[in-house]
């Protein structure tokens, strides 16, 4: 199919619909720049949708001596929380003391720190607990007697990526999934960026002042369409994998794990019903995106927590694994577990065609580094809007005073007749937003076909016509994870489902 020549010229382009690209297109266009986002697959769909879950300073990077790191994503923490804190809330973690480990008084002195250095105000601060007492100690060995009690926070990963769009799109941006940046040329002091839409295989050409190359894992490749490019950097592709199984413990509390190889693993209270385990770090030349979980991972991940737990964890226990490969930004680290997990910035302006490349990065410092980048183009771009992005909360997160469990009661009054699982899920995912899912509604009866668990069309159609939803998968495990509470063959029966009623060949 030929490719066909489109009069529509862009401030920025930004290709990558993970959480960097996302952040940096939301904060472009709401300082008055024009934008297109580009996704070659689903946003979030590769590692953004596949961390932890934690919005948190990294308290094991002290031990690296990353301080800044950590005291840039402490501030952050509370900087998301306030901004949406349907999908963002405070997390208690237990770490228990292993005696043949790091000693007591080390553990003591990182906390320390941890609690200071990035201006805590939200959350509480450390405390040392008596696991003999404390709830989370039940579900431990006898051994671990005594350990620590600190804050962090939850977040629904793949859903900060779609609210990041969403604001994005509601501020002018144009957001194009399934739509792959397939050749960059300078040209007259700007660029040519041609597109392939993966629907329907048209092929057409764009033109824009700037390039922000955000494309995670796939950084290096999309700097190769530019034939002219001279990379100064290169990043180091290491696959993090997660397990989920059946709730181990019935408490709120996140435990920390420290292990044998100076990693440390999460155990995490997960959709209500299960545990989320993880996460391991392998350095792999895979294909990104074609990476899956290895038999030795699991078995990793299950023995390194039974060392802690009384009742032993066993790879037949797991329900769904997920794993992403982090484009770690390359400093030269032998172990894969050192490398930092800080970012950097990379703007080429040859040509007098700014390209600007994005290495490494986390999720917690995602509005920092897109307030960074988009200063970077600014000048390239004669413009001067300064940023904006700090005390604005994301869609669905204006809830008075951050006050969620305020708002979540409300809600309740409000929609008496809803089904209460439908009410938490949907506080939480919407937040303010939930007005628009719901509309008129006032009946069960009302939500349109039931396709098991709690989902229903309703909130279907809500995420294909606002979040860009075009598959089950889409809806399933990213916008939701209702795969793990819908029946077997949920997502083919959605994809027919949706086949048949929507037609997204026409969008663009």
């Amino acid at each position: 199919m030929s490719t066909q020549e489109s009069s529509q010229k862009f401030d920025t382009v930004v290709i990558g619909g993970g959480i960097n690209g996302a952040g940096i297109a939301r904060d472009a266009a709401g300082r008055g720049l024009s934008v297109l986002l580009v996704e070659k697959d689903d946003l979030a769909a590769h590692t953004s949708s596949a961390s932890t879950k934690l919005i948190h300073g990294g308290l094991r990077y002290l031990e690296h001596y990353d301080f800044m790191l950590v005291r840039h994503a402490l501030i952050e923490r509370e900087v998301l929380l306030r901004a949406a804190p349907h999908i963002i809330w405070p997390l208690r973690f237990i770490l228990p003391h292993h005696k043949d480990l790091r000693p007591r008084w080390l553990i003591r002195l990182g906390l320390f720190l941890y609690d200071h250095i990035g201006g805590r105000k939200l959350l509480p601060k450390s405390v040392g607990v008596n696991l003999r007492s404390h709830v989370a100690g039940a579900a431990l060995k006898d051994e671990f007697s005594a350990g620590f009690e600190y804050s962090d926070c939850w977040v629904q990963d793949s859903r900060l990526v779609v609210l990041n769009v969403m604001d994005a799109a509601e501020r002018g941006c144009d957001v194009r999934v399934r739509t792959e940046c397939t050749d960059l040329t300078r040209e007259d002091g700007g660029w040519t960026v041609n597109l392939l839409d993966r629907y329907t295989g048209e092929r057409t050409t764009v033109r824009s002042k700037t390039v922000v190359n955000a494309s995670g894992p796939w950084v290096e490749r999309t700097l190769d369409l530019d034939e002219e490019h001279d990379a100064n950097h290169g990043v180091r592709l290491v696959k993090g994998s997660h397990v989920v199984v059946p709730k181990l413990f019935d408490h709120p509390y996140t435990y920390i794990f420290q292990n044998k190889d100076n990693r440390i693993l999460f155990a995490v209270p997960y959709e209500h019903d299960f545990t989320l385990l993880g996460t391991t770090d392998v350095e792999v030349q895979a294909e990104p995106g074609t990476t899956d979980i290895e038999a030795s991972e699991i078995s990793y991940i299950c023995e390194a927590v039974s060392e802690y737990f009384s009742t032993s964890v066993t790879p037949d226990q797991v329900v769904w694994t997920y794993s992403g490969v982090r484009p770690l930004y390359d400093d030269a680290s032998e172990n894969a577990s050192k490398v930092t997990r800080d970012y950097k910035l990379d703007l080429d302006k040859r040509g007098g065609a700014p390209v600007l490349s994005v290495y490494g990065g986390k999720i917690t410092t995602f509005r920092k580094l897109a307030e960074q980048a988009v200063d970077m183009l600014m000048p390239e771009l004669g413009a001067s809007a300064g940023s904006w992005t700090e005390p604005v909360p994301l869609p669905g997160g204006d809830i008075a005073d951050a006050r969620f469990d305020d708002f979540m009661q409300s809600c309740a009054q409000r929609y008496p007749w809803l089904d209460k699982v439908l009410l938490r899920d949907w506080t939480r995912n919407y937040g303010t937003r939930i007005e628009q899912v719901i509309g008129e509604r006032d009946d069960m009866t009302q939500l349109g076909h039931h396709f098991g668990g709690p989902l229903y069309e309703l909130e279907v159609r809500y995420l294909i016509e606002h979040e860009w939803a075009r598959t089950g998968a889409d809806i399933l495990w990213r916008r939701t994870k209702n795969g793990l509470h819908c029946p077997e063959g949920t997502e083919s029966v959605l994809d027919n489902w949706i086949a048949d009623r929507f037609d997204f060949s026409r969008e663009q």
